[in-house]
């Protein structure tokens, strides 16, 4: 087994029954599919899709259980140090009030569009994402299972 099939498999087990929730809430959400239908199940469709996926749990200091292959990518980093990070790590500590603004929003609707932010890589690399897409893990009987991400837009501010 490859590095990154084992990265794939460290996600699917960190998510365990919350995974397909995350396309199930989004398309229950927002009214369309999260990824498209995937021979390989929506495991594979939200591992491969183009835009970064990531979500957290409902810990009171929230943390990561969940990134795509393009969330590791270009936050430059590997499923085993992504898994359980607190996620507002992910956002540059000077905007870190943006991501509380948004997380504050879920708390009165289920999905909410983000038009701009900035978040930092592994490496300390600024990114700027444009339209990004937040929506609550709630499964059918209102339970909460946190919140996941979306974005497909997004810009280096610095130098590789």
């Amino acid at each position: 087994m490859s590095a990154k099939d084992d990265e794939r498999t460290a996600m699917e087990i960190s998510a365990g029954s919350r995974l397909p929730l995350i396309a199930e809430s989004f398309e229950r959400f927002a009214g369309r599919p999260l990824v498209e239908p995937s021979p390989g199940g929506i495991e594979e469709a939200l591992w491969f899709a183009p835009c970064v996926i990531i979500a957290h749990g409902t810990e009171p200091v929230p943390r990561i259980f969940y990134a795509n292959r393009a969330a590791l990518d270009l936050y430059e980093i590997t499923a085993p140090a992504f898994i359980g990070m607190l996620s507002h790590l992910c956002a540059e500590p000077v905007r870190r009030h943006e991501r509380t603004h948004v997380l504050n929003q879920l708390k009165r609707h289920n999905l909410v569009e983000v038009n701009s932010g900035v978040r930092i890589a592994s490496s300390g690399r600024r990114i700027a994402i444009e339209l990004a897409h937040a929506w609550n893990l709630l499964d059918k009987e209102g339970q909460s299972h946190g919140v996941a991400a979306c974005y497909q837009n997004w810009r280096h501010l610095d130098p590789a």
